[in-house]
């Protein structure tokens, strides 16, 4: 029995633990224009009467900020941010009921789940493409998040949660409403919007029954909140796999596969959270990549006007970043290009820095290029992205020098990555 679940949810502890993740999380304000900053000066005197309010049932969720951010491919990904009070609710309820239905969930369900991640997911696809599958079910549900059918959702919570006050408070958070950017507020009636502590649980109690159904015909996938793949040995079992999938969805969750962007592909074809499979390996993709330099050239462009110290703290953060992510990709061959094309573009920076020749030449000096040769190439009036190749600038901003002014080293990050450093 769990009648007493919110007293559980709302214990000192919990609620504690809760701000701290939703502090680290950090975020915008919500349509309080309350920030996290501000947020512990406006809870502590509050708390005891919002405790009541949701122990009694007449706490009322502010409705969550319209917040668009541009898609990839296109188009715009909504977002609803709720306020940072609505924020530390939510991480508690998520907290709690994580201990009553994360045990039940999917081996192969691997999004907002402790311990798991994507990297878990693509290496479950990179088991079954190196055993010998050759297709891949790439489906895509139409706007998910956005689609949600509140009635089959807390059908499913119900089934586990017995304390009504929190069903409550969960539909009320359902219903909440959204406040977009003219001022207005819309009623949700359906969805759960991503941007709050609660919806990827939610995403993943609805997507349970689907998980189950798959694993009961024994399909070998891998699941990411709604992204997900089943791989298959050929095309035409892809096809049965794809038609059942998506009559399930649509009788059963009342959801819709995208037609245009679901298919049956080779394995080197496919896409799945930023990677795809080739020669039987793990590798980003094409548009991962592209992502990647373009992201990389924004940083070290010559007409951004910072310090080259914030520039570098910038970069490294990026690299860093990017590859603890997608330096599981098991192709060597482009990484030790990327740390020639990273540094040669930090050496073009100094020399748009150092700007005048006397300058140049002087630095060069400085970092153990003889004079004659120093001159030669700091008198140069080619422009910036030539020099940066030369071997007397390659030599005077050697590898070790650039590493210690704070440039990563792509290659022993990736090398780290593959556990052999």
């Amino acid at each position: 029995m769990n009648t007493s679940l919110l007293e559980k949810i709302l214990e000192n502890r919990n609620v504690a633990a809760a701000w701290k993740q939703v502090k680290s999380n950090k975020g915008s304000a919500g349509v309080d224009g309350i920030t996290i900053e501000q947020f512990p000066d406006y809870f502590r005197p509050r708390w005891p009467r919002i405790k009541q309010a949701l122990l009694k049932g007449y706490y009322i969720p502010s409705p969550v900020a319209r917040v668009e951010i541009p898609k990839k491919t296109g188009g715009v990904r909504k977002l609803g941010i709720p306020t940072v009070l609505d924020r530390v609710i939510q991480q508690a309820i998520a907290q709690v009921l994580n201990t009553i239905f994360d045990p039940g969930f999917s081996e192969a369900s691997f999004g907002f789940r402790p311990r798991r991640s994507a990297h878990g997911a693509i290496r479950k696809i990179h088991e079954a493409v190196k055993s010998g599958y050759q297709y891949a079910v790439d489906v895509d549900i139409e706007k998910f998040f956005d689609n949600v059918d509140h009635d089959i959702l807390m059908n499913k919570v119900s089934r586990k949660v017995e304390d009504k006050r929190v069903l409550k408070l969960i539909g009320k958070y359902l219903r909440a409403g959204v406040r977009e950017r003219d001022g207005q507020t819309s009623p949700s009636l359906i969805g759960t919007p991503q941007g709050g502590p609660l919806s990827p649980l939610l995403s993943n109690i609805m997507l349970h029954e689907l998980d189950h159904e798959m694993e009961g015909k024994h399909y070998w996938f891998a699941r990411y909140a709604d992204d997900f793949l089943v791989i298959t040995r050929n095309k035409a079992e892809g096809e049965t796999i794809l038609a059942h999938i998506t009559g399930f969805l649509k009788t059963k969750l009342k959801l819709t596969v995208n037609a245009a962007k679901s298919k049956v592909v080779p394995i080197d074809e496919c896409k799945f959270l930023g990677f795809t499979f080739r020669n039987k390996k793990i590798t980003w993709t094409d548009e991962s990549f592209r992502e990647f330099k373009y992201t990389v050239k924004r940083i070290t462009s010559r007409s951004w006007g910072v310090s080259m110290k914030a520039r570098l703290e910038r970069l490294s953060r990026y690299v860093r970043g990017w590859m603890n992510y997608f330096g599981i990709s098991q192709y060597y061959r482009p990484i030790q290009d990327i740390d020639n094309w990273i540094r040669r573009r930090i050496r073009m920076c100094y020399w748009k820095m150092w700007r005048k020749c006397r300058t140049k030449v002087r630095n060069l000096v400085q970092l153990g290029l003889p004079i004659k040769l120093a001159i030669m190439n700091g008198i140069s009036s080619k422009s910036y992205w030539r020099p940066s190749k030369t071997p007397a600038v390659n030599a005077a901003m050697s590898n070790e020098w650039l590493e210690k002014q704070g440039v990563v080293n792509v290659k022993s990050l990736w090398c780290r990555a593959q556990g052999y450093a």
